[in-house]
């Protein structure tokens, strides 16, 4: 981790040959706001591009006391990272020279003034120059009015709309700084073709609205403001004006919902890992997008029967736009669509509960066999919580009993993460005599449902049971006429 004492020494090295090392970007804004910097980003000036590899490896040799790899990310225009958290990297021209996010000829200049060096940049607040050595400010676009204003102001009206990413950076930056953008921003991003952003570009945004804003439906509102929405994700754009029972969504229509329980959501993940954090943000994003094909009137009230199952497939589509797939070896993919499968399976099985009929253990064991429990409470959870009047928190009418109740029955049984594993294996029944095939596993099928029943509990019980199934014949427990003990609840 690059520390305030490794920036001084490396800015110290570059003044002793003759060049200048200035802060920039979101380390200046972060500590003009008071905020610690998580990365520092260096621009060199005054030393020769064919001079500052060397010195990047003599200064990285000394970080830590063991080094830091340097890595060149484009040694045409002299761009280097030190480890996770240090970008050296010349002052740069960019042209554009082709179609897309990634037409840009780029050129280094180590003579290039601050205020040109500046101008390339997205953000007043971003094009702000700091020298460590003796904390002057360069700040030739007024970057710290802006941070005063908490507003979001474009550097150039040519340069700007040349890279698409930054309508969707405007968005995340209002999100995570909670920032406004100014009006003549906003109205040029909205001018500005995004359909031809990469979909790692695009999740690599939206992923920080969802994961690193206090409040992500602020940036998640932007992206309808800026037209990014219309652009990229019809499946967003299609739950603006979808109508609500008003008894149980006094909050309004449906995106007004969904921002709200995408709030609720992040309030409720900290302290997962990474890849869980994305599919309980993602499952709280899509969890109603079956509502546009379902929602309709009957009997005077306002009814979307069936929306958890025809949100399937616009999830897909959602997520085939940001590429999620797998996330750190966790099929996110599959959860997402999952949590949206079962979203509203908490409020049922406690409704179920509460009129009498007592669901089962089996039911939330098979239920875990294809959602993890744990986070199908969170999102419920936020479901549930995300609807008061005026977008008010302090007007939240409604609770989460049912969620909880859930939840604590989830744990009583251990399968608030994942099912149980199967007490028969493969090895018991070779053991038996049985060779693999059809049969074979029929048999494995049969005593593991027996086990989600409660039916078996050990190993010997299971033998007992396969040899039954081997003796009598029978193809599966499904086709068993179950009595009243074994019955499935879901």
């Amino acid at each position: 981790m690059t520390t305030r004492t490794d920036i001084l020494n490396l800015a110290n090295s570059i003044r002793e040959a003759g060049g200048r090392a200035m802060l920039v970007g979101g380390c200046v804004r972060d500590e003009l706001m008071g905020i610690a910097p998580k990365d520092w980003d260096v621009e060199v000036y005054g030393i020769e591009p064919a001079k500052l590899p060397g010195m990047l490896e003599a200064f990285a040799a000394t970080v830590g006391g063991e080094g830091v790899p340097v890595n060149a990310v484009g040694e045409v225009f002299a761009v280097y990272k030190l480890g996770r958290d240090l970008d050296v990297s010349l002052p740069r021209r960019e042209r554009k020279s082709g179609p897309g996010h990634r037409g840009f000829a780029v050129e280094g200049d180590p003579e290039m003034t601050f205020e040109e060096a500046c101008s390339r940049r997205d953000f007043t607040v971003n094009a702000i120059l700091k020298d460590p050595l003796t904390d002057e400010i360069v700040d030739p676009f007024d970057g710290r009015g802006d941070i005063d204003r908490k507003t979001l102001r474009h550097v150039s009206d040519t340069t700007f709309p040349e890279d698409s990413l930054r309508v969707l950076r405007a968005a995340q930056f209002a999100a995570r700084l909670e920032f406004g953008i100014a009006p003549e921003t906003a109205e040029l991003c909205r001018s500005i073709d995004v359909t031809d952003l990469p979909r790692e570009r695009v999740w690599g945004e939206v992923e920080k609205i969802l994961l690193k804003a206090e409040r992500p439906s602020a940036g998640l509102r932007w992206l309808y403001e800026l037209g990014v929405v219309r652009q990229l994700f019809p499946e967003l754009e299609a739950l603006v004006g979808v109508p609500q029972e008003p008894d149980w969504h006094p909050e309004g229509d449906v995106d007004v919902h969904t921002l709200m329980v995408v709030d609720e959501a992040r309030m409720l993940i900290d302290d997962l890992p990474y890849e869980r954090q994305v599919a309980v943000m993602l499952g709280a994003l899509c969890h109603d997008l079956g509502k546009p094909a379902t929602t309709e009137k009957i009997d005077g009230r306002i009814r979307s029967l069936g929306h958890d199952e025809a949100g399937i497939g616009p999830t897909f589509s959602l997520l085939d736009t940001l590429g999620i797939f797998t996330l750190n070896g966790y099929d996110v993919r599959q959860q997402v669509v999952e949590l949206v499968r079962f979203h509203l399976k908490p409020g049922e099985f406690y409704k179920s509960e509460q009129k009498g009929n007592k669901v089962g253990d089996g039911a939330f064991r098979r239920l875990a066999r294809k959602v993890e429990p744990d986070l199908l409470y969170r999102v419920a959870k936020a479901d549930s919580l995300g609807r008061y009047p005026d977008g008010d928190r302090s007007k939240m009418i409604f609770g989460s009993e049912a969620q909880e109740w859930f939840i604590e029955r989830a744990r009583e049984l251990a399968v608030e993460k994942k099912a149980p594993e199967p007490i028969l294996m493969g090895r018991h029944l070779i053991e038996m005599g049985l060779k693999p095939g059809p049969e074979f596993k029929r048999i494995l099928d049969a005593v593991y449902e027996m086990q989600l029943d409660g039916v078996v509990s050990i190993v010997d019980d299971a033998l007992v049971e396969a040899r039954k199934l081997i003796h009598e014949g029978i193809d599966s427990y499904e086709n068993l006429d179950k009595s009243p003990n074994l019955k499935r609840n879901i």
